[in-house]
């Protein structure tokens, strides 16, 4: 809907569109886009020397949208795995979350997918939010750090302002944390990787995947992946044939047996401060710990599904 004022006479004056209590513009037009359910409250409000003009409009908006699922994916790069380049670690894993359940890995620390909803996720007033289901078992927990964004500037882009989804672990992670990752010659060994921190290692190949852990669509012969590194204190190696990664209290990804539930109020911003998001659309996974697990392999979160817990039946 666009909303326009026109000037009697030439006549000169100020504008203010005012949207639910918010000053949004004060243009002399104003384009109404929202995914929130009505009623909306616009107040239009005109000044000048003569005097002001106020004029109220009431939007209902009764659409609603009945995917629970992410519908969208918006970017998919995971880090080196063992499971990359093969059934799970593709551009169609990352795509089989989209409606429905499927399964997609986010390879080792700093992987990532960014998913997006078909409309806006509600932060429902001390309730959980969304569901994310990944494959965690009671004594191998994979947690991935959880981000949201709302759409505020209404384009249908991941391009606002993450906001990190504060687990458990929270004070305990670093939050400025980046790894890079090099291709190696040949391309089946193993991947180095050297941290913003002064380390450094391998993700290393073992014997029951032999394909490239490298993701094969990525042409630079480097890339560096960044955000929130969770600690290595849940994981225990001292029976190498039986190691643990216990999962973490809350607020995580493939991290609990039968899904992760998270809510939108615990989101904060880069200074760790709470903030008020009311909704969200986007949602961003990350693997957070950087963990050889022996013989299992590099710790790497999978991701079964993304859902929004009011609609689910």
């Amino acid at each position: 809907l666009i909303f326009s004022a026109l000037a009697i006479e030439n006549s000169e004056y100020t504008s203010q569109w005012i949207l639910n209590g918010e000053t949004v513009s004060d243009a002399t037009a104003f384009q109404f886009v929202s995914k929130d359910k009505g009623p909306h409250t616009l107040v239009y409000k005109a000044n000048n020397e003569g005097g002001e003009f106020t004029k109220t409009y009431t939007i209902e908006i009764s659409y609603a949208f009945n995917n629970p699922y992410v519908t969208q994916l918006l970017d998919y790069k995971p880090a080196p795995g063992q499971f990359i380049n093969a059934s799970i670690g593709t551009l169609a894993s990352a795509e089989s979350l989209l409606g429905k359940t499927g399964l997609t890995t986010l390879g080792a620390w700093g992987g990532y997918v960014v998913l997006g909803f078909d409309h806006r996720v509600l932060d429902q007033t001390d309730k959980e939010d969304i569901v994310i289901y990944g494959n965690p078992q009671a004594t191998l927990a994979e947690p991935a750090v959880v981000y949201v964004m709302r759409d505020e500037n209404e384009n249908g882009l991941a391009d606002d302002t993450w906001y990190q989804v504060a687990g458990s672990e929270f004070s305990n992670e670093v939050r400025d944390y980046s790894v890079t990752y090099t291709r190696p010659d040949p391309i089946t060994a193993d991947v180095p990787w050297t941290d913003n921190k002064g380390n450094s290692g391998v993700v290393k190949t073992n014997n029951f995947h032999k394909q490239a852990y490298y993701p094969e669509w990525i042409t630079e012969s480097t890339y560096t992946l960044s955000g929130s590194l969770l600690p290595s204190s849940n994981i225990d190696k001292s029976n190498s044939s039986f190691i643990k990664s216990l999962p973490f209290a809350f607020g995580y990804a493939d991290n609990t047996v039968g899904g992760d539930k998270i809510d939108i109020a615990n989101a904060v911003d880069a200074n760790g401060e709470k903030v008020s998001l009311k909704g969200i659309d986007f949602i961003k996974l990350q693997t957070g710990i950087q963990a050889d697990l022996g013989w299992l392999g590099e710790l790497s979160t999978e991701v079964a599904g993304v859902a929004d817990l009011s609609l689910l039946k």
